[in-house]
């Protein structure tokens, strides 16, 4: 019986980590799999060995607050895939915990692939040299990621993003507001403040405090609020009674995707929702703010390299994404991007064709893809 470890960090990880455990399945159905996921992965035959969520953290200040418990779940897994080894293993995005565990494992003779390249071209582009020799295979999601490792001799291969291969070209909102149960004839806003509690305490203010203006402005406008999970809707929804307990704005459990895709615009967090919002062809503005601490360090060490953090902007290097950063983060500025997307008339159909090019080059049946780059890369072992 073939064995693999495979880790995933966070929501998004874990939605890779199933579809890639399923296609694996298709060519070896009695692989046996164990390492960290979430609810997907194990509903696609992962034994999960530690809950995701331990390992789901963001910025400098965050991880310090969890350091020891990260360590010590690392140092666990090294003893137990060296006492007990795997065919190979995947770690899927969270570098900062998988890079590391990689390093150890690939000492020991495992072969190793990372799902998800870390945005190295983007910042903190030293961690390519904890990769060197340490990482057999880098799939990457994007086709311009390719390049860059190949300047640092590292074996990389552009599989395409899932993503793109599960949401049709042509997103019809109609049938989405008919689920969500949803006025067919009203203009709608989703608001999607993210995932982690993280965000969720840093961009719910200005997001409901840009809404109640907005609500002001437009009175037919309606909000809607998809909530990842049942923390972050309490979370949200406390944040709310606080400071706009009179707006008027519906929370929806969970179905993030389809109520971006029955809104006319979309507020959210930056990160995969906004991947998400542009392979359904929805005019967003994006938002992204760390913590004090986190971003007094990134901007000390120069750690940005790139003009854009949304990865739309970034894939198709221009602005078709507003993006407010840190202290631009704003009831006044989000209101403004927003008054400007729906009043654009142009710039709308530039931008929908552009997202839709980039989202035919990204649809590459990204899972069967790396699935077969991973057999094909370790075939001594398969």
């Amino acid at each position: 019986m073939k064995k693999i470890a495979i880790v995933a960090g966070e929501v998004s990880g874990d939605i890779l980590g199933a579809r890639l455990i399923l296609s694996l399945k298709k060519h070896y159905p009695n692989l046996m799999i164990e390492g960290i996921g979430g609810a997907e992965m194990e509903q696609a035959g992962c034994d999960c060995l530690y809950p995701m969520e331990r390992l789901s953290v963001m910025g400098f200040a965050e991880v310090l607050s969890r350091l020891f418990e990260l360590l010590k779940i690392r140092k666990q897994l090294i003893k137990h895939w060296t006492a007990s080894p795997p065919d190979v293993f995947i770690g899927i995005d969270a570098p900062d915990f998988n890079l590391a565990l990689e390093a150890s494992l690939h000492k020991t003779g495992v072969s190793t692939v990372h799902y998800v390249s870390p945005s190295v071209w983007a910042w903190r582009e030293k961690r390519v040299k904890k990769m060197v020799g340490n990482i057999d295979l880098m799939l990457t999601l994007f086709p311009f990621e390719v390049q860059f490792y190949k300047r640092h001799q590292i074996n990389a291969q552009f599989v395409g993003h899932p993503l793109a291969d599960e949401i049709p070209l042509s997103a019809q909102q109609k049938p989405a507001r008919e689920q969500l149960a949803l006025p067919l004839d009203k203009k709608i806003m989703a608001i999607l403040p993210g995932s982690r509690s993280g965000e969720i305490k840093r961009l719910s203010k200005p997001f409901l405090r840009a809404a109640m203006l907005l609500q002001k402005q437009y009175p037919d406008l309606l909000l809607i609020a998809p909530m990842a999970n049942s923390k972050t809707y309490s979370q949200f929804e406390a944040i709310k009674a606080e400071i706009a307990p009179k707006l008027a704005l519906k929370l929806i459990d969970g179905q993030s995707r389809l109520a971006m895709q029955a809104a006319d615009i979309v507020l959210l967090a930056s990160g995969t929702a906004v991947l998400e919002g542009m392979l359904l062809n929805r005019p967003m503005v994006a938002a992204y703010k760390l913590s004090a601490i986190t971003i007094t360090i990134i901007r000390f060490f120069k750690m940005f390299k790139v003009n854009y953090f949304t990865l739309p902007n970034n894939l198709a290097n221009e602005r078709l994404v507003p993006e407010l950063l840190q202290e631009q983060v704003t009831p006044e500025n989000i209101l403004t991007e927003i008054n400007a997307l729906l009043n654009e008339t142009d710039k709308a159909s530039y931008r929908q064709q552009r997202f839709l090019e980039i989202h035919k080059q990204l649809k590459q049946n990204a899972s069967e893809a790396a699935a077969r780059a991973i057999i094909s890369f370790n075939i001594s072992n398969f």
